[in-house]
């Protein structure tokens, strides 16, 4: 007799992508020596999927890819966009230092684990012969900087359902506590993010590079700080360490603790905020919060900025389905695209389509058939592309023109403002000075928000039935790409598009 396949065992191809990478990570409860090779001869269970910490700490084996790495990269550290209220052009120069450095100094490499987990890939990243061979220190430095930041974005939020991170430095979630939280002579972690289904904020500290356990014990030491100041709200302290040698395995160690204490206030620090319950991705529920679509927003302004700028000429539009459900999260914030069947099936009828059509009536085809298209470019400099949807693009330009309007209404916000023996302060009290600054800022974007949600809101929802000439303000439509382009390995979230050149991916045996 034959049995027919058990149906909870989903119909769908493999999830095979030529940029898979796995990535060790060591879950534990507080900074220890570095293990000794264990991320390739311990034992690791298979990662299942998670919107928090796994049940037991130990050995996972991840697979990630390097889309979902970029998209950590692009979005996590410091908010320069108040900076570049009149000069939106220099985005592009942000964007291409996040990426870079990951392009320039990891490979990836061929391994065989004692014990291989079901669904690995047998490839891991590395540091490349460039940096093993032919970098400096103060590079190697800033490499590791960079790496650390990213994979703690990947690993909070891909990995573990983190909301939005944001730099503490600006005054952590609790307005009472802001002052507490901006005194210079305390040595703080790097970001904090609420976790929805965990129902607490949580403290996070970056370290990467050759982290040992100096280096975690003073990151441990930054987080009980931070924890210290917090001590009434619930939240969990994370240590994220990403560790890599030349020719060994990055790895990951996560080391963490919990701190009972009252719930999470809603953003304007009145109560629980009802609307904002649900999973991370912000994006997931745009529809339905106002503070969602708000913090979304400002995620992407660096994006927003660079397709801003960009002449039409470098503008694309790439189609994507209108059905945002089909890209919520299951595995990490990003859908690739290259073996998303509806995706593909609906670019092939708008191309079929498109053959029977005038050039001026084929937005309104593609958008009857249930697509939608994404306005994207290629950040110069790179091979990373970047876009937005025009409702999350409407929302953007809401919010950029709300924040010019702070900054020319706020006294010493503006270079011009600053006297002019500034410059010969030392980079400590300039440094200082600039932290004050964007601290001004983003307090006055804050007194903002109860107006912003209306704005926001509405733009949203205009931005649905805009030209995208209208939205850039321009006589010219950017050209609409059906064919598509086989050199790049796409990926999409609910409001977002993120695609690498398939060429230009960590070489094997690095």
């Amino acid at each position: 007799m034959n049995r027919m396949i058990p149906a909870h065992i989903p119909d769908e191809p493999p999830l095979t992508y030529p940029d898979s990478f796995d990535i060790p990570v060591l879950f534990r409860n507080g900074p220890a020596k570095k293990p000794r090779r264990q991320w390739r001869t311990a034992k690791h269970k298979a990662w299942a999927g998670s919107d928090g910490f796994p049940a037991a700490d130990g050995w996972y084996a991840p697979t990630t890819t390097w889309r979902e790495i970029i998209k950590a990269a692009t979005e996590v550290g410091r908010d320069v966009t108040p900076h570049l209220q009149n000069q939106p052009r220099y985005a592009h120069g942000e964007l291409v230092a996040r990426v870079s450095p990951l392009y320039a100094y990891l490979g990836a490499h061929v391994v065989e684990p004692r014990h291989p987990v079901p669904g690995a890939k047998g490839r891991r990243l590395t540091w490349n012969p460039v940096y093993a061979h032919g970098t400096e220190r103060s590079a190697k430095n800033a490499a590791g900087y960079r790496l650390g930041m990213t994979m703690t974005e990947w690993a909070c939020r891909s990995l573990l359902g983190l909301g939005q991170t944001e730099h503490l430095e600006l005054g952590g979630p609790i307005p009472a506590l802001y002052d507490t939280f901006k005194d210079p002579k305390k040595k703080l972690p790097d970001l904090w993010g609420r976790h929805e289904a965990e129902e607490r904020y949580w403290l996070i500290e970056a370290k990467g590079g050759d982290v040992g356990l100096g280096t975690l014990r003073k990151g441990w030491a930054q987080l009980a700080a931070g924890s210290k100041i917090l001590g009434a709200y619930a939240h969990r302290t994370v240590l994220v360490g990403a560790s890599v040698r030349p020719g060994d395995d990055l790895f990951l160690t996560i080391d963490h603790d919990l701190h009972p204490g009252q719930p999470p206030l809603s953003p304007d620090g009145s109560g629980i905020d009802e609307e904002a319950a649900g999973a991370g991705n912000l994006e997931d529920r745009l529809g339905d919060s106002d503070d969602a679509l708000i913090g979304a927003a400002r995620a992407q302004m660096l994006t927003y900025l660079a397709l801003r700028s960009a002449p039409v000429s470098q503008l694309r539009t790439v189609p994507v389905p209108a059905d945002r459900t089909s890209r919520r999260r299951r595995t990490g914030l990003t859908t690739p695209l290259e073996h998303d069947g509806l995706t593909l099936a609906m670019r092939a009828d708008a191309r079929g389509a498109a053959l029977q059509a005038e050039q001026h009536t084929v937005r309104a085809g593609i958008r009857s058939i249930g697509l939608d298209d994404f306005l994207t470019c290629r950040i110069p400099g790179t091979e990373v592309h970047l876009g937005l949807s025009r409702k999350l693009f409407a929302a953007c330009e809401r919010l950029h023109e709300e924040d010019l309007a702070i900054a020319r209404r706020t006294p010493g916000l503006r270079a011009e403002d600053e006297p002019s023996g500034d410059q010969e302060l030392s980079d400590e009290a300039q440094e200082e000075r600039r932290l004050t600054q964007r601290r001004i800022f983003r307090e006055q974007q804050e007194e903002a928000r109860p107006r912003l949600r209306l704005l926001l809101r509405d733009a949203y929802e205009r931005g649905a039935t805009s030209d995208w000439s209208s939205l850039l303000r321009r006589s010219q439509e950017p050209a609409l790409d059906l064919e598509g382009d086989e050199s790049l390995l796409e990926a999409a979230t609910p409001e977002t598009y993120l695609a690498v050149s398939r060429y230009d991916l960590p070489p094997a045996r690095a």
